[in-house]
């Protein structure tokens, strides 16, 4: 049996069956790209500047991703960290 064949309407008459197709799944970089023109385009039509509609879109990127905030901030002291050992004014221990 064809995937046609298996999602036809019900032949309530004797018209021709309507046979429906689901939506062709779009690949997740295809969504993606889909929903960031979409949020551009409403910041745009209610004059957001683009700076706040970048911290707003890197805002929400984080809290999508549990640990990531603490990840970045655990490297980020790390390099200062390193940075002060070169420069003589943290010991190393």
């Amino acid at each position: 049996m064809s995937e046609e064949q298996a999602v036809q309407k019900p032949n309530t008459s004797l018209s021709t069956p309507t046979v429906y197709r689901a939506e062709p799944v779009k690949p997740w970089s295809t969504q993606l790209e889909d929903l960031l023109a979409q949020a551009a385009a409403l910041g745009a039509r209610h004059g957001i500047e683009a700076d706040a509609f970048m911290q707003g879109a890197w805002a929400a990127f984080i809290d999508a991703r549990p640990g990531l905030r603490e990840q970045l901030e655990e490297m980020h002291l790390k390099t200062q960290l390193d940075e002060l050992r070169k420069q003589g004014r943290l010991g190393e221990a």
